[in-house]
């Protein structure tokens, strides 16, 4: 089995770390009661899509996972979620989860309140403090923030800017 081939195998009917993955992305998606084009274009990207007839969908692969993991968010609350899912997850798969939400988010340019308040929700169950996960989260924003392209006076186009990370893990 190669590297990028781990979760081929994964049908969706357990919670597994890459179903719980999938399930906190879409409750992130729909927490501000709208699915952006740019949220379902961060799922496919992170998930995986394939191209057919002309169309981008779910690769193959991650079919069966995306189907299992959009049944669960119609029928289970995100307290349920995160019951189930909290235990089987380790703390490099939590702060994954927590970027992906974050980048989500942003993805259409801002994170709503109610994206705001899901990330608050899982980021309390996660265990990870807001200084833990601070400098992951001043990188995403750097990543997000597009008007360095276009505002020669950025506070981040200094030429003594620098991104500061603390050295310490979560």
């Amino acid at each position: 089995m190669g590297l990028f081939s781990m979760f081929k195998g994964d049908s969706g009917g357990e919670m597994t770390p890459h179903k719980a993955f999938a399930i906190a992305l879409m409750y992130c998606m729909g927490a501000d009661g709208e699915m952006d084009p740019e949220e379902v274009g961060h799922l496919l990207a992170v998930i995986g899509g394939e191209r057919s007839g002309g169309t981008i969908g779910v690769g193959a692969n991650n079919r069966a996972l995306l189907e299992s993991a959009m049944k669960y968010v119609r029928t289970k609350t995100p307290d349920q979620f995160l019951a189930e899912a909290v235990p089987v997850l380790t703390t490099a798969q939590k702060l994954c989860i927590l970027m992906n939400i974050v980048d989500s988010a942003l993805a259409d340019g801002q994170a709503e309140q109610e994206e705001q308040q899901l990330f608050d929700k899982f980021q309390k169950a996660f265990g990870i403090t807001d200084e833990q996960f601070k400098p992951y989260f001043d990188v995403i924003m750097l990543k997000c923030d597009r008007s360095v392209f276009v505002d020669k006076n950025h506070p981040n186009n200094r030429p003594d800017f620098q991104v500061e990370l603390s050295g310490r893990a979560a």
